[in-house]
């Protein structure tokens, strides 16, 4: 359950649906996590209106009641039939890193978009080649290779996981304090929610990690460090422009419009988007509102503009074929006058924060030469 308090205070509380008792309550104050927890007697009034509603077959809206929340890391069975609440509430502590990460203000849209956080890299083939050779050479099929928690590469196996596994991997991987290597058991909400897979990462430079998905095999100790050597350390360079990827995501020297102040792309049946607040960074506003500028505007257009696709019932009524936008901006008050402009062609959908002094009779032509020049990447 969600609650937000004064001040822009966020508080996520999972309550046993059985018994009412609190499992953990993690809250967050602008966008930061905080030690502020919600009173005892909120606790219990919570719990009663879930449970009256529940006894009229009534759920609440801000709820999230579907088994999936937080198996990532606990496991569906655990949730579902729970035996021991005190111990189930020391398990679900490994989840806090990654639900504060969801509650703060992260520099990822994954969580809202449910596409897979990417990076276009410089020498993008030849990452790709590399990581192949090395899953081979690993026997493992889900491999990936990922810059502050987004994609730079990844093997055909792990792209074909299912929603939301694609999405939580990395966030979760982003969301762990550093480390040279890990052997972590995760549980995949679509693919095995029941069976923990691991997640074995190891660090190839500062937030630069190796992320392979397996069964028992291989052990950790088998990816020794001269596996390592003789697979990367002929890319040390390539691996190095990568760092700079983090935050901007685009290749430096990408031609991108003075204008542009951020952007998002959608590849809509990849499931992949590339997201970067980086351009002119030294101008107003500060990446954190443009990230949430744009994150708002996402929500606008999906939501209004740009439904999903239509169903068969929809698709019948051949006579009268639904009217689909392709393009829409908005202009924000006074005193701001920021522009924003999304535009769809086939299956991407591409986001743009403009400055001001962006003309807005050349805002679609805009859109539409910058999302040609980045079709290719994406």
């Amino acid at each position: 359950m969600g609650e937000e308090g004064p001040g822009g205070t966020v508080h996520l509380l999972c309550l046993a649906a059985s018994s009412g008792v609190p499992l953990f309550c993690r809250s967050s104050r602008g966008g930061a996590p905080t030690r502020q927890q919600l009173p005892f007697s909120v606790i219990g009034s919570l719990n009663g209106v879930h449970m009256f509603g529940q006894n009229l077959d009534v759920q609440l809206k801000s709820a999230r009641t579907e088994d999936t929340t937080v198996v990532l890391v606990v496991g569906l069975e655990e949730l579902t039939n729970i035996r021991n609440v005190e111990r189930l509430k020391k398990e679900l502590r490994a989840t806090y890193g990654l639900i504060d990460s969801f509650l703060g203000n992260s520099e990822l849209i994954g969580d809202l978009t449910q596409c897979v956080d990417c990076v276009i890299p410089p020498e993008g083939s030849l990452l790709q080649d590399t990581l192949s050779g090395f899953a081979e050479a690993t026997g493992t099929a889900f491999v990936s290779l990922l810059v502050s928690g987004r994609v730079v590469a990844a093997t055909d196996g792990w792209w074909r996981l299912g929603m939301p596994e694609a999405v939580l991997l990395p966030w979760l991987v982003g969301s762990l304090p550093p480390q040279a290597a890990r052997d972590y058991p995760v549980y995949l909400p679509h693919g095995s929610p029941t069976v923990p897979h691991r997640l074995l990462t190891l660090t190839l430079l500062p937030r630069l990690e190796l992320c392979l998905l397996c069964g028992p095999r291989p052990p950790l100790s088998q990816l020794e460090p001269q596996l390592l050597e003789r697979w990367w350390q002929p890319l040390l360079d390539p691996l190095r422009t990568c760092l700079a990827l983090g935050a901007r995501a685009l290749p430096d020297g990408f031609p991108l419009h003075g204008d542009i102040l951020g952007l998002l792309l959608l590849h809509l049946e990849l499931k992949r988007c590339v997201f970067t607040v980086e351009p002119l960074r030294d101008k107003e506003p500060s990446p954190e509102q443009r990230r949430r500028l744009l994150r708002n505007f996402y929500t606008l257009v999906t939501t209004t503009h740009f439904p999903p696709e239509p169903g068969p019932a929809e698709k019948e009524d051949a006579a009268h074929p639904a009217q689909v936008p392709r393009a829409c901006y908005l202009v924000l008050g006074p005193g701001m006058g920021w522009q924003l402009v999304a535009l769809q062609l086939g299956l991407r959908l591409l986001l743009l924060l403009l400055s001001p002094q962006s003309p807005t009779h050349g805002l679609r032509s805009l859109a539409t030469h910058t999302l040609q020049a980045l079709t290719p990447l994406l």
